[in-house]
């Protein structure tokens, strides 16, 4: 009895379809980013420049320890209310004479800080503190720095100065609405600086 021969398998549109299924896979696959803060460095100073002498009323400070809870002042706080807490900081106008603010809405407590522009925030987390806290508590630091920034380019412009920034940093927007925006923004800065020191991470516990 004669064998049968097998039937061969056609195996030419193989390559094509290996083809297809590799863009296939390309286009539908989500390739997942670190995300991180946008910060521009200071620049570095020279050795034989003395750091000014900070008054303690002028210095808000926070901390991150490595459960993930947040203390300001030394005292246990909420993260939810830490950008109005830091608001009322650098918006206390506790100054008087040379260093009075006279924009501030603050309290004005003379144990506060003077003005915004002697205000400064230092922020120092543990070695052991999730990225996650670290990042969240900054971004509310920045808001409250920000949601003051809004209020006066609102009163003195009728615009946010986020939303300044924003057309300034379009590349799309001509060049003498640039100039003009610069300026507005470099002079809210000026106002209101941001003064967010970050200290290096230690072990707190």
């Amino acid at each position: 009895m004669a064998k049968r021969s097998a039937p061969e398998v056609n195996a030419g549109s193989m390559a094509d379809i290996a083809f297809l299924l590799l863009i296939f896979f390309l286009v539908t696959t989500t390739i997942e980013t670190d995300s991180g803060i946008s910060r521009k460095l200071p620049q570095i100073q020279p050795e034989d420049i003395v750091p000014p002498i900070l008054k303690q009323r002028n210095v808000f400070t926070v901390l991150v320890n490595s459960n993930g809870d947040l203390l300001v002042e030394d005292e246990p706080f909420q993260l939810e209310n830490l950008r109005a807490e830091a608001v009322a900081f650098l918006d206390n106008g506790g100054g008087t004479g040379e260093e009075k603010c006279t924009f501030c809405q603050g309290a004005r407590d003379p144990d506060s800080s003077d003005n915004p522009e002697k205000a400064v925030i230092t922020l120092q987390n543990d070695r052991a503190t999730e990225y996650g806290v670290y990042i969240a508590v900054q971004n509310e630091l920045v808001a409250a720095y920000n949601e003051l920034r809004d209020r006066e380019a609102q009163r003195l412009y009728g615009q946010l100065f986020t939303a300044m920034e924003k057309d300034y940093a379009n590349p799309q927007s001509p060049r003498f609405k640039s100039d003009a925006l610069k300026e507005k923004i470099d002079k809210i800065k000026d106002m209101i600086p941001q003064k967010l020191s970050e200290a290096e991470p230690k072990k707190t516990s």
